[in-house]
């Protein structure tokens, strides 16, 4: 199969508009590796906002769905206010590079995330954030459009709480080991990780499934059965 981008933005962009998660998640199943989504308790902002909260929404496609290379981040609970508050926080930041995810881990006594660390990331052209832990902020994260993961929305101050202790390190969030670098696919349905050293075979075929997904509704909606679909198209 000929391969179907020619560059990082391509096969984003493809990704973002031909694929779900559970269609990749299918496919890395098929390859073996079976421990590849997070904790299904990681879901968009968009989708931790009470459907009656007072929240601007006119433009919520951009906040469901994320993809990108990791750059992982990981974090500390602390006890008592650090020597340098937030640990190496801006850093992470301002290194952040276009179409990288902030993937972050290991402190969960306060936000992970919020309004400025937003804002600084789309500034360098970061791809979104995935958060193993709570984000605050909402109204103001949700206004700048950009895709924010996490756990829930709390407004527990980091600065006292909350160390940045490394980061572009191996992280593992539930039952995945992140490596920087990985691909991050996250929509309404949960958030995997694709590792690198094989994410054009996934995403390839994946591509692939997903259009096979398409005939069979179309056969089953023509009255094809189930069992005689799954027969001729091998996909269900």
């Amino acid at each position: 199969m000929a391969k179907l981008w020619n560059n990082d933005e391509e096969m984003f962009t493809l990704m973002k508009e031909k694929l779900y998660t559970p269609v990749v998640g299918d496919i890395l199943d098929q390859m073996g590796y079976k421990h590849q989504f997070l904790p299904a308790n990681i879901r968009p902002l968009e989708a931790l906002v009470p459907a009656d909260a007072y929240i601007d929404r006119t433009q919520p496609d951009n906040r469901l769905k994320v993809a990108g290379y990791a750059c992982t981040i990981l974090e500390n609970d602390v006890f008592e206010a650090p020597k340098k508050p937030f640990g190496l926080l801006t850093e992470a930041l301002d290194q952040l590079k276009p179409n990288e995810v902030y993937v972050a881990t290991g402190a969960h006594n306060s936000a992970l995330w919020g309004e400025l660390l937003t804002a600084t990331a789309k500034t360098r052209g970061a791809a979104g954030a995935v958060l193993d832990g709570y984000t605050r902020d909402t109204p103001q994260v949700l206004s700048q459009n950009f895709p924010v993961f996490a756990t829930q929305c709390w407004a527990q101050d980091s600065s006292v709480r909350t160390y940045v202790c490394d980061m572009r390190c191996t992280i593992e969030i539930g039952q995945v080991t992140i490596h920087d670098g990985d691909l991050v696919f996250g929509d309404i349905d949960g958030v995997l990780i694709i590792p690198k050293e094989i994410k054009d075979e996934v995403l390839e075929k994946a591509l692939e499934k997903a259009m096979g997904e398409k005939k069979v509704r179309k056969a089953i909606e023509g009255g094809m059965s189930a069992t005689e679909a799954f027969k001729v198209f091998g996909i269900l």
